[in-house]
């Protein structure tokens, strides 16, 4: 299978087992390949608090609506 068929199929995942396999994807990474990428290393540690507790998860409705309340302050 070629990498643009695990790409397609992986995109036909729900976005929480998408969510789930590129976490595991970047945990796959060496740390000097992310040690230079503050981005990724923030979404690593993120990741696993949520994974730690994840009643601390926004939904993307929740967010936004969090963002406009804090745009009208």
């Amino acid at each position: 299978m070629s990498t643009d068929q695990i790409v397609a199929e992986a995109l036909r995942l729900p976005e929480k087992q998408r969510a789930n396999l590129a976490s595991q994807l970047l945990r796959s990474l060496p740390p000097v390949a992310f040690d230079e990428d503050e981005g990724v290393a923030e979404a690593l540690r993120r990741d696993a608090e949520l994974d730690a507790g994840p009643s601390q998860a926004m939904s993307l409705e929740d967010l936004d609506s969090y963002m406009q309340q804090r745009r009208k302050s």
